[in-house]
Formats: structure tokens, C-alpha cells, sequence
């Protein structure tokens, strides 16, 4: 499986780069050297860029703007009083536009509580390029979306804050040296990176790629920037107010190698490129999401990293430490960028629930043991039965352990908890072999485990809640019971003894 994953991105760094290491070199020298030095000496192409407006959302061809020509505005169907949202493509291997094109601008222009102008930065010409001329050709792009700007707002008065520059991939990049072309101190609204390329972009200055400088407001979204051969397709460090990393930002569910059966069915022959642009364009898709399903926000949860989201410990939204992914994002200015990561589903609607669980055990025997859990989680809209829970150590003697559940429904208010010991053959030996009885007072007591009280915060509502078993007279868990856990309110609980002494 990991080699299957290992040859999806070498692939798509070879068809990124399309250096000598993949077999399509233009020398012997590695390929970033060997490509700076070759490339500077090309001269850079001259800008073939179309700018194209759509009046609706079953629009399929686009108008044509002219700047210099005030014309194409009227008969482009330009509304000056409404937000312009330009979308900008990457780096093209085939020298078409990609299909998600047609569907962001569907998704924009069918959203009539929200009217905008929607276009189009159509540089396919100079895209379809060897990728490090096509990189060099950002800037160019860049600046011609920039003049067409600058000419809508001295022709027309049309404030560049209304403007909101989309760009895929390397788009990304040509969005953000767009804002950084306009001059002035006023800036352009905002600028939304989709995984904005890696190679050629990781680790240089904010003036060379996008930037939270770009724009008034600046958000991305990472979701391939998993290292092979010291690149990865998507950048990785932050270039943003807000930074997603949805599922960590390295890869994304439903784009392994295996799924290639699947994209044949669906892609043909194209099948291959579809699978290995997966987790790079779901991006796109999740931002596309964002539009289709507005009563289904993904959110996301500042963290310093995956490890630690991944314990549940950052679901907090306090000061800003939480924001919605996409289109709808809260559009605050940090003073420092932030990291925000996120669970999605494998395809649309991408959204989950996330919950963290600290979990109290009390381990009455002598060893460290590893059994196997799972939860049922009961709430006033639905039911989630047998979640697998993976605690990732051992349960030692006395010990709170915090992990991440997600959910892919909405199951409402928590109400119950249903925890169980599974039992395995292997289990039911060792547990026959190992237990003791231990006096209690004058009753005889299995050793086993204590589950004594499970703490539940869900990330979405902010509801902490604290749950306690049914049965206080029977606290130990044994191989194949399930205790059923009851909200309780341990500080009242506390009150009631204080009192009663």
C-alpha cells in the first residue's frame, strides 16, 4: 500500500517537474539548478490571456473583457455593484481547461442571495508549458490581472475591496503577485489559494509567491503536501491569515493508488492523471463544497500539529481559534497566521463532527494492557453504533486518556454513552488466566478494569458534557460488557457531599 502511494507522487513530482530524474531531462544536473540555469536563458513568452465573464450559471463559453474597451463590460453583462470573484487556473498537462472550472462558476453564480460578477483568468497558453516556464509566466499572468483592476476601478470606480481572486495551484501564486501589482495602500479584498504549488515556491520570500501581503484577506487550503524527493506538490508552509490542513494537509481519503479501479470506470484512459491529481485538486472540491452545501460549514480548529489535533486537543474557538473552510470563512485579520486542521468525509458533503473524549481508566492489574474498545454514541437525532476506539498505548494504572471521534452525522445533543470491552479468543484466555479475586469489604471483586467517568466536548457546538456509569454499584468492566454512561454533573455531585458532611 505505501508503495502504491510512493509511486502516485513520484509521478505527479516527475510530471510536475519534468526533470532528467523522471526520464525527460534536459541534462544530468539535478533538476532544480539544472532547470534555473536553462530556463533563465528562454525569453518569456508573451502574455496570451484571455479574461472571460459569465452571465449564469449554465454559462459554458464566457465573455470575453477587453480592458481599454468599456464596451465588452455592457455586453459581458458586468454589474458594477456586485463583488467580482475572477477564478485562476494552474498548470495544465493536457492544454485544456479543467471540468471543476464549470462547476465553481455554476456553484457562484447559482448562489442569487449572494449576486457576483464571476470570471475567468484563462492563461491555458502559457500553462501548458514546461512547469518551471510556466512558473516564470505566473508573474506575467499576475500583472494582467492586475491591469485589468487597476482599469475597472479608474473606468468605472470599481473598488478593488469588492475583488476576490480564486487561483488553483499555480493560480494561487499568480492571484497573489496580482495583488501585490496593484500599487497603492489600499489592497484587493481577498485571495483564496487551492493548494497552491510547491515546487519552485516552498521556502522562498513572501514577494515570490503568495502572501498574506497579497490582499486585505488571505486564505488556503492544503491538501497534497506530502514530501517525495524533498518536494512536495502542494506548499506546505503557511502563506496565509488562515491556513487549512484538511486531514493534515499530506494526502486526502478516497485518493489512494487503489481507487484507480474506480477513476477507470469513470475517467477511462484518463484515469491515471485523475488519480494522481486527487488529492491535489481536492482543494477545489472542498471549496466548491463550501458553496453547494452552506448549511454544511466545514470547521476548522487551530493546532500546532496533526498529532495533537488528532488527540482532540485543539477543538477551541476561543479568540478565533476556529473559522469555517471555504467561502463563507470569517474574514478577521490575525496577527500572526494560523494553522487550522480538520477531518473531512472521502467525497461530498465533506463535513464531520468532531468530539474529543477523555476517557478515566483505572487499571486494577499488575500489566499494562492494550484491549479493544468500541462506543455507541446516542443522540436526540440519531444513533452511532460499534466506533472503533483506538487508545494507541497501553491502559496503565490510573490514567486519562484524550482522543478525536468524528462523525459524518449530525446525531444532536449527546445523551448516552454505550462503552464496550470486545472480546477476542486471544482475550478470553488471558483474562481466565490472570484474574484475581480481591476483597472488597466482605464482597469478592473481579480484577479488571475502572471505566469511572468520560468527559465529551464537541468542536462544532463548543457543548462540553461529562458523562458517568448507569450503575454506580457496578464500576468494572470485564471482556465483552458494555457499560452504559449517563450525563451527570460531577461539580453538583461534589456540592451534595460537601453539604451532606
Amino acid at each position: 500500500m505505501g508503495n502504491h502511494l510512493q509511486i502516485s507522487v513520484s509521478l505527479v513530482l516527475c510530471i510536475f517537474i519534468q526533470s532528467s530524474a523522471c526520464g525527460q531531462g534536459v541534462g544530468t544536473e539535478p533538476f532544480g539548478r539544472n532547470l534555473g540555469a536553462i530556463e533563465a536563458r528562454k525569453p518569456l513568452q508573451k502574455p496570451e490571456i484571455r479574461l472571460l465573464l459569465f452571465k449564469d450559471e449554465s454559462d459554458r463559453l464566457g465573455c470575453q473583457l477587453r480592458p481599454q474597451h468599456p464596451e465588452t463590460l455592457q455586453e459581458c453583462g458586468f454589474n458594477s455593484s456586485h463583488p467580482l470573484v475572477m477564478i485562476i487556473h494552474g498548470w495544465s498537462v493536457d492544454g485544456l481547461l479543467e471540468t471543476w472550472i464549470w462547476k465553481i462558476v455554476g456553484a457562484l453564480k447559482s448562489r442569487q442571495s449572494q449576486p457576483v460578477n464571476v470570471g475567468l483568468v484563462d492563461w491555458i497558453s502559457l500553462a501548458h508549458q514546461h512547469y518551471a516556464i510556466a512558473v516564470r509566466n505566473t508573474r506575467v499572468v499576475g500583472e494582467e490581472v492586475a491591469a485589468l483592476l487597476l482599469w475597472l476601478e479608474e473606468s468605472m470606480k470599481f473598488s478593488r475591496s469588492k475583488v476576490h481572486l480564486i487561483g488553483y495551484s499555480l493560480g494561487a501564486h499568480v492571484s497573489g503577485f496580482a495583488g501585490s501589482s496593484m500599487g497603492g495602500k489600499r489592497k484587493i479584498g481577498r485571495i483564496t489559494g487551492l493548494d497552491p504549488a510547491g515546487p519552485m515556491f516552498e521556502g522562498t520570500s513572501p514577494n515570490e509567491r503568495l502572501s498574506p501581503d497579497d490582499a486585505n484577506f488571505v486564505d488556503a487550503i492544503h491538501t497534497f503536501t506530502r514530501e517525495h524527493m524533498g518536494l512536495s506538490v502542494g506548499i506546505k508552509q503557511p502563506i496565509a491569515h488562515y491556513d487549512f490542513y484538511p486531514n493534515g494537509g499530506s494526502f486526502q481519503p478516497g485518493c489512494h493508488f487503489l481507487e484507480l479501479y474506480k477513476h477507470i470506470a469513470e475517467h477511462g484512459l484518463n484515469a491515471i492523471t485523475q488519480t494522481i491529481k486527487c488529492a491535489h485538486e481536492r482543494s477545489v472540491h472542498l471549496f466548491i463544497d463550501s458553496l453547494q452545501h452552506s448549511n454544511l460549514q466545514n470547521t476548522g480548529f487551530q493546532c500546532s500539529n496533526m498529532d495533537s489535533f488528532s488527540q482532540g486537543l485543539c477543538l477551541n474557538c476561543k479568540k478565533g481559534r476556529c473559522n469555517s473552510l471555504g467561502y463563507d470563512i470569517r474574514r478577521d485579520r490575525p496577527r500572526k497566521s494560523k494553522t487550522l486542521f480538520l477531518i473531512t468525509r472521502a467525497q461530498s458533503p465533506f463535513k464531520v463532527y468532531h468530539y474529543q473524549f477523555k476517557i478515566q481508566f483505572i487499571n486494577q492489574m499488575e500489566k499494562p494492557i492494550e484491549p479493544t474498545f468500541t462506543m455507541t454514541l446516542l443522540g436526540t437525532k440519531e444513533e452511532i453504533k460499534k466506533i472503533p476506539i483506538t487508545l494507541g498505548e497501553g491502559i496503565t494504572s490510573n490514567k486519562t486518556y484524550s482522543l478525536l471521534i468524528t462523525l459524518d452525522k449530525d446525531i444532536g445533543e449527546l445523551i448516552v454513552l454505550k462503552f464496550k470491552w470486545e472480546n477476542s479468543a486471544v482475550w478470553a484466555n488471558v483474562w481466565n488466566t490472570v484474574q484475581t479475586i480481591m476483597l472488597w469489604d466482605a464482597e469478592p471483586h473481579y480484577a479488571g478494569l475502572i471505566l469511572k467517568t468520560i468527559w465529551v466536548k464537541a468542536g462544532e457546538t463548543q457543548q462540553r458534557m461529562t458523562f458517568c456509569p448507569d450503575n454506580v454499584d457496578d464500576l468494572q468492566l470485564h471482556p465483552t460488557q458494555e457499560k452504559v454512561f449517563v450525563k451527570c454533573d460531577l461539580k453538583s455531585k461534589r456540592l451534595k457531599k460537601q453539604k451532606s458532611r
